[in-house]
């Protein structure tokens, strides 16, 4: 099997994921950086993440359209992932998702997203909102062009993960099971953080040097990471999609 056939393979399987851990619905899509041309990238057509398959994945490039001919529908927000690749180089996957238990905190202002359990490190020190109508006026709160894109890229930065008002999130990861694991912790620090709030009294947030020592054990081909990405592609009954009999991952670091 070729690096390509194998990212192709892993991209399903994290469609898969995503949507057995809830993350995303009819809706939502996860990207992946070309293995072989930095300014390419591979996400599904439009379709329900736990339908895609090996044959839906199609090629894309920075600026959001098809590379050679594709007839198919493709998603209409697929500029999220095109300028977020195109503004970091370092960004090898892409999830925009809407899952419920990260809204609240993109259209109120008390309350900051930041990490509180161990899990929620990955999403970095604070997460910050995107508003669409900022810069575009009132819109349908979709991301449907790459200079709406490019705006929201913007807001992401060096950071992890940008909510977007009104909408859902975007996160962005040095591969594609880093995405996929901050995605599925994500919402779950987001439902720790709102019942804390219920409790009343102070909040504990992970402090900086928590969030650092945390995530420096944690790096995106460690073997705490590989069992999670073998534990939740079981989980959603596409384990035998894995390329390596041993439960890896098909494309550790070169080097």
């Amino acid at each position: 099997m070729s690096s390509l056939d194998a990212l192709i393979q892993d991209l399903v399987i994290a469609n898969r994921i995503l949507a057995k851990e809830d993350v995303v619905d009819a809706y939502g899509h996860v990207s992946v950086r070309h293995p072989d041309n930095p300014r390419h990238f591979l996400i599904a057509r439009s379709l329900a993440p736990e339908l895609v398959t090996a044959e839906d994945i199609v090629e894309l490039g920075l600026d959001g359209q098809p590379v050679g001919d594709e007839q198919r529908t493709l998603y209409l927000e697929r500029f999220i992932h095109a300028a977020i690749f195109e503004a970091r180089p370092d960004v090898m996957a892409v999830v925009h998702a809407h899952a419920e238990d990260t809204l609240a905190f993109g259209v109120a202002n008390a309350t900051k997203l930041r990490p509180v359990i161990h899990s929620g490190s990955f999403i970095g020190t604070e997460v910050p909102i995107w508003d669409i109508a900022d810069n575009f006026g009132d819109t349908n709160l979709l991301v449907t062009n790459i200079e709406q894109g490019r705006d929201l890229a913007k807001c992401l930065g060096g950071d992890n993960v940008a909510l977007m008002r009104g909408h859902g999130f975007a996160s962005a990861g040095r591969s594609l099971i880093e995405v996929v694991r901050m995605s599925v912790y994500l919402p779950r620090n987001a439902r720790t953080l709102m019942r804390a709030k219920q409790l009343g009294g102070e909040i504990r947030y992970l402090s900086h040097g928590e969030i650092d020592a945390r995530n420096r054990g944690y790096g995106p081909y460690s073997t705490e990471t590989w069992r999670a990405w073998e534990y939740w592609a079981n989980k959603a009954g596409c384990g035998h999609l894995r390329t390596r009999p041993d439960g890896g991952h098909a494309h550790p670091p070169k080097g």
